[in-house]
């Protein structure tokens, strides 16, 4: 296994976690939250999906799926195309709101394709540029890589999490 190969197969496991997590509930339990400063599962698949759709189009020189297959129309969300949810506040949560799983899963499914198209052509050296000089050491793109399916795996868990909660009520 090489590491274009590594780098798909973990983007594969986010997948099945997305979809563990989503697929089956209904509005209400998509948007439910364990206490009211707590994050919705809508939130937290919306939101691993834009910030893994914002770093890798950045990576790969492209326009994000968000904006480029009309996603950003079709979730009609309050918020700014460029928005990701970082720093973002418990009525911004409350805002992500989608009438059935589909919205969310077909978002991350497209999401998914694109990254995994990008993965896959990556050599080794590849995963060595230097993508951000803003940190000590810089960020290279290998390093970014796995922050994303590190940050995408955290988030994907605390879905499944409030899934498992909402189903014990």
């Amino acid at each position: 296994m090489n590491s274009a190969e590594l780098l798909a197969d973990a983007f594969g496991r986010v997948q099945e976690t997305v979809h563990g997590a989503v697929e089956g509930l209904t509005a209400d339990e998509l948007t439910a939250r364990v206490d009211d400063s707590a994050n919705s599962i809508a939130w937290l698949v919306w939101h691993l999906t834009r910030v893994q759709d914002d770093h890798v189009a950045d990576l790969a020189g492209t326009e994000q799926v968000w904006t480029a297959q009309g996603w950003f129309d079709r979730f009609q969300l309050p918020f700014a195309p460029a928005a990701t949810g970082y720093g973002q506040d418990s009525e911004d949560v409350a805002a992500v709101r989608v009438d059935t799983p589909k919205l969310l899963l077909d978002y991350y499914d497209a999401v998914h394709d694109q990254t995994v198209r990008y993965v896959r052509n990556l050599a080794d050296a590849d995963l060595d540029r230097v993508v951000d000089e803003n940190w000590t050491p810089a960020v290279t793109q290998g390093v970014r890589l796995l922050s994303v399916i590190s940050d995408d795996l955290q988030h994907a868990g605390q879905a499944a999490y409030v899934r498992g909660v909402l189903a014990r009520r």
